[in-house]
């Protein structure tokens, strides 16, 4: 038989022994055992990190002066009916908080209020737009 291959004789002097216990170091359970042989993350959040740097963003559109005056328009015949509230679709800029740009979401929903002083919409699940960001209105 060669070196590599022993049989169970060759350990017959220790296989009764009793399994030696440190008088100086706490016994470790087999979790923490195994733990010493886990992998080591050395740039944790690193991959969080690489995946919020692949996040795609847009970029603001400004809207045009015709643009501006056709939504000022609707603002307007929206307010005039604010007591019905006016079931409308709004597209919008959202900012992102973690990167420059953002997102245009579109929401369909009933106008609670327009506040011309503050430049907000207000709707009836109370969700506040700003009418700047606004490029997209219909009734």
């Amino acid at each position: 038989m060669d070196s590599y291959h022993k049989n169970e004789s060759d350990y017959a002097d220790i296989m009764d022994r009793k399994h030696h216990q440190s008088a100086t170091r706490p016994h470790m359970s087999m979790a923490e055992r195994a733990a010493q042989f886990s992998p080591f993350a050395a740039l944790t959040g690193y991959e969080a990190l690489i995946q919020e740097a692949g996040r795609e963003t847009e970029k603001r559109i400004e809207p045009d002066e015709n643009l501006k005056a056709e939504l000022d328009e609707k603002f307007k015949y929206i307010s005039a009916r604010i007591a019905s509230a006016p079931e409308v679709s709004l597209t919008y800029f959202q900012k992102d908080d973690r990167k420059d740009g953002g997102a245009y979401r579109t929401i369909r929903g009933r106008v609670k209020k327009i506040d011309f002083l503050k430049k907000t919409v207000v709707m009836t699940d109370g969700t506040k737009i700003s009418a700047e960001e606004i490029i997209g209105l219909e009734l």
